[in-house]
């Protein structure tokens, strides 16, 4: 009933009510503590996941959508339970056994005239999708127990860039950034998203103290340049298999590839800018 009432509104109030009520839900579970980010997380990572291998099966491909969901949420609980403590790191090793499975059951898999093709879409699910968003994880614990603070500050950066890319592209957009990528992509809405994000960043340092300000600023300036390429990525998928949306599971933004773009190919980044720069 919620879906019918907000498509019958326009995209602009249709993508602040739905990215309102997704912050609210994503930014609550996480400060509520380490349980319920988990149980949000982990939904992120399998609807996400399946709504990757559901657009790949429209270009002809046949994944293994159910065995490659699966894996990804073990990797998921995996990261978790080994940055929560609970487990031993050495558990990691499990991963290369069951993601082996993919080539033993495409063996039995007697109609699929294009066994390796779809072993590899199968895999790049899994290390597309997956593993950044397992890498939340290592956020959250960061640098050494849970918190909020850092996990918090890193969905805001994200969500500041996206929303002042989106104003100023649509208020002052005329020089295109990657037009045969994405048409409406502008380098006015890539400095908005930056100005937001820099600005959000000198917030964050007065509130949150688990970061310095130049520790918050770096991680806006890695959010912005690989989140921007995040949602590039995902737009050169969507024209690979000739789509405008990935889905309409959230009114005004399509679907969950839609909206956590931009933190797949950032989560990488970030998790090594904590790891390496910060705690050298």
């Amino acid at each position: 009933m919620m879906t019918s009432v907000l498509n019958k509104m326009n995209n602009l109030t249709q993508r602040v009510i739905t990215a309102t009520l997704g912050a609210l839900v994503v930014l609550g579970a996480v400060y509520m503590g380490e349980w319920y980010y988990f149980v949000v997380f982990l939904g992120i990572c399998i609807f996400t996941q399946l709504e990757f291998y559901r657009l790949v099966g429209l270009d002809g491909m046949i994944p293994l959508k159910t065995f490659g969901t699966i894996s990804g949420g073990f990797i998921f609980v995996l990261f978790f339970l080994v940055e929560r403590g609970t487990l031993d790191q050495h558990v990691f090793f499990l991963i290369l056994p069951l993601v082996s499975g993919i080539y033993l059951i495409k063996l039995y898999k007697k109609a699929d005239t294009k066994p390796f093709a779809n072993i590899a879409i199968t895999f790049l699910g899994i290390l597309y999708i997956a593993i950044p968003i397992s890498l939340f994880s290592v956020v959250a614990y960061f640098p050494d127990h849970y918190g909020h603070e850092i996990i918090t500050g890193v969905m805001l950066l994200l969500w500041a860039s996206d929303t002042g890319a989106y104003f100023a592209g649509s208020r002052f957009g005329k020089r295109k950034l990657f037009e045969r990528i994405s048409p409406k992509k502008s380098w006015e809405g890539s400095i908005g998203g930056t100005v937001l994000a820099l600005i959000i960043a000198w917030c964050l340092s007065h509130y949150f103290h688990s970061l310095t300000l130049y520790q918050w600023l770096g991680i806006a300036i890695i959010t912005v340049i690989s989140g921007t390429y995040g949602d590039l990525v995902e737009s050169l998928f969507k024209r690979s298999i000739d789509i405008k949306d990935s889905g309409k599971s959230i009114p005004g933004h399509g679907g969950f590839l839609d909206r956590f773009d931009s933190v797949l190919l950032s989560m990488p980044f970030i998790v090594a800018y904590l790891k390496i720069v910060i705690l050298s």
